[in-house]
């Protein structure tokens, strides 16, 4: 399912809404905001935060000589929402995951959780909030060498208090679910790197959190298992749907993951939007310089090019939800417009062919 496109205007605060199983629109509710957030390095990042907002600008960075890695970041995550945060090297993606979930401090700003600042807790409520809530997966994958799979995957339930033997069956589930049944005995330097991985993905979910971030999880693998790790993504977020905040620097792997993208240049969010928006109608010619060898049939889904039905009771079509590279066969096959069905397998339109054969052209 994705998302109807939102304001893409840089730092946007717009509604973001999701398609009910009818395909008409509802308000999700907003579980992670953040505010104006800056994070600045140096040693007068103290004094820079002080400025009132509008003087905090470029000129301002150099004379304060301060480096702004994250400045004035806005933006609403929905609930069950998959946002992905992208850029190229230095831009700033990974410090802004770091913001989100106070592994590092922010200078300015506010971060909030279903409307709670959580700039403003204690140590201790922090811990408990990651504890029970969040769940974190880095490109280094920090497996404890002294514990087998089993033992990894288990120890945050451990650390919770929870009783050896059930963190352990917990452990187990989940060992299966990311495809290292029989493996919970090994030790971590018996493992590949993208099992090591799925240890990795297993451990950050054994609280069951509502929140998942993921910063770059796959970029030191090799290109057949990325493609197996980010299948399992999918597989995972449509079976236990979280809301998740996923890094990375690869457009690719943004356009397969992501309901929205954030794309960041120089420490700013130039650009938020679905990846079809992002590929129609890029804000900056820095997002056209990026997305220029996408194909938009690869992100022009069928319900952006489709007639609403009048009264239409077919039970056979192509899904609204789907691109229009995942329907090219049918669209080859057909020798008229194309009934649209919703996720509940009603019709809600009509596909005209030759605009979308127009659609598939172009990235030809």
């Amino acid at each position: 399912m994705r998302l109807a496109p939102p304001d893409t205007r840089e730092g946007c605060m717009s509604e973001v809404r999701r398609l009910s199983a009818n395909g008409t629109a509802r308000q999700a509710p907003v579980a992670l905001e953040a505010k104006g957030v800056w994070k600045v390095f140096g040693s007068g990042a103290k004094t820079f935060g002080r400025l009132p907002a509008a003087e905090r600008t470029p000129d301002a960075l150099a004379a304060a000589d301060v480096i702004g890695a994250v400045q004035d970041a806005s933006f609403r995550i929905v609930r069950g929402e998959v946002f992905v945060i992208m850029g190229l090297s230095g831009s700033g993606k990974s410090t802004l995951l770091r913001c989100l979930t106070r592994l590092i401090e922010s200078t300015e700003g506010e971060i909030r959780y279903d409307g709670e600042n959580i700039l403003g807790l204690d140590e201790k409520s922090l811990v408990e909030l990651r504890r029970r809530r969040m769940g974190m997966v880095f490109q280094h994958f920090a497996l404890l060498p002294n514990r087998t799979v089993l033992g990894n995957v288990a120890f945050p339930l451990e650390v919770q208090g929870m009783p050896r033997v059930n963190a352990e069956t917990r452990a187990a589930e989940l060992i299966e679910t990311v495809g290292l049944k029989g493996r919970g005995d090994r030790f971590p330097s018996e493992l590949s790197g993208g099992q090591q991985q799925r240890v990795g993905i297993a451990r950050s979910l054994t609280t069951n959190p509502e929140f998942w971030f993921l910063d770059e999880p796959f970029s030191a693998l090799d290109p057949l298992i990325r493609a197996d790790l980010q299948g399992e993504v999918q597989r995972l977020q449509q079976t236990q749907t979280r809301t998740v905040v996923f890094v990375t620097h690869d457009l690719d792997e943004a356009i397969l993951l992501a309901d929205r993208i954030a794309i960041m240049e120089g420490g700013r969010i130039v650009q938020i939007g679905t990846p079809e928006e992002l590929v129609i109608r890029p804000a900056t010619d820095y997002v056209r310089r990026f997305v220029a060898k996408v194909s938009p049939a690869r992100v022009v889904r069928v319900s952006s090019l489709m007639a609403p039905a009048d009264g239409g009771n077919a039970t056979a079509g192509v899904r609204a939800d789907a691109t229009i590279f995942e329907i090219a066969r049918e669209l080859v096959a057909a020798e008229g417009p194309l009934p649209v069905l919703n996720v509940g397998g009603s019709q809600v339109g009509y596909l005209d062919r030759q605009r979308a054969l127009a659609t598939l052209a172009a990235g030809a």
